[in-house]
């Protein structure tokens, strides 16, 4: 499969659970997601979804878990929204850019100070 139509599975994949999620889910666990990315086998079978969740570690844990026993109805709203060969199965996983982001920020700040 080209890398342009991989590219456009996981937009598409990330589109419809990050709509799923925000309208479907009443998992009090879940806190505010935001799906940052997909990354989807080659095969179709396998999908690894990256979120984001505002809070702290608690909040993350939660939300993953969350998200983790909502895996089902999350895959059939992909089945029933994209005409895929294969539904992939889909492992949450966080996405620590955010945090790194800030870090890097914090860190050219500090410099910044000192320097200045």
């Amino acid at each position: 499969m080209s890398d342009e139509r991989m590219r456009r599975v996981d937009e598409a994949v990330r589109a419809v659970l990050s709509d799923a999620i925000g309208r479907d889910l009443q998992d009090p666990r879940v806190g505010f997601v935001t799906v940052t990315g997909v990354k989807t086998s080659p095969d179709l079978r396998h999908a690894r979804v990256y979120v984001s969740v505002l809070g702290d570690e608690l909040a993350r844990t939660e939300t993953l878990a969350g998200l983790r026993s909502a895996h089902g109805l999350l895959q059939g709203r992909l089945a029933s929204e994209l005409a895929l060969k294969h539904t992939p199965a889909l492992t949450f996983q966080y996405d620590d850019s955010v945090d790194r982001g800030m870090r890097i920020t914090e860190l050219i700040d500090e410099v910044r100070e000192g320097g200045g």
